[in-house]
């Protein structure tokens, strides 16, 4: 997308449970692993900085859908530091209020398993991967969108950054890309 349909998109998400994906897919080009993998102890606020540390995934195993949450991501550079704009560190205080106001209300009924995810439903459960999808697909062709692909956003992030004149060195360890050819070849 260019800038203008990353804005329309946002606006349409404001409020829903794709607000964030499309925030941390549009502007910081995270995979959709990343987004569901972010927690709450790797935001910190105080010096507006979040750490992509954290997966989750749901792969087949034996037939069945898992959800496998671990401390590794694709690849070793995947693992990095990026800024916190200003808008969403609020947001994001806002949304753990939100969060926190839920437990209280929902109390047993909360699903405590997933407490430091920032990915989460009202009542604590966490909302998947495989949701981000095709709720991304449906929210496109309701509101007469172009569609791409929800990866695809990774690509506007590259995009941007790219068109404000941030060297390829920086968008391949952005993006968390292993080496540089990959940002070069794709973009």
């Amino acid at each position: 997308y260019n800038s203008e349909e990353l804005s329309e998109v946002i606006r349409l998400t404001k409020g829903t449970k794709l607000e964030l994906p499309v925030i941390f897919g549009g502007f910081y080009g995270l995979r959709r692993s990343e987004i569901v993998g972010l927690r709450w102890s790797a935001i910190d606020f105080d010096n507006n900085v979040f750490y992509v540390k954290h997966t989750v995934t749901t792969p087949n195993i034996d037939g069945k859908k898992t959800i496998v949450a671990k401390d590794r991501a694709k690849t070793k550079s995947s693992l990095r530091a990026l800024p916190l704009n200003e808008d969403l560190k609020d947001r994001l205080l806002e949304i753990k209020k939100q969060q926190e106001m839920y437990q209280k209300k929902f109390k047993r009924s909360y699903d405590r398993k997933w407490l430091d995810y920032v990915m989460v439903d009202e009542l604590g459960g966490l909302i998947l991967p495989d949701y981000i999808t095709p709720a991304w697909k449906r929210l496109l062709e309701k509101n007469n969108m172009r569609v791409i692909r929800f990866h695809d956003l990774r690509h506007t992030c590259a995009s941007l950054l790219l068109a404000n004149g941030v060297p390829f060195k920086h968008i391949q360890e952005w993006l968390g890309h292993s080496d540089f050819t990959t940002t070069a070849n794709i973009y």
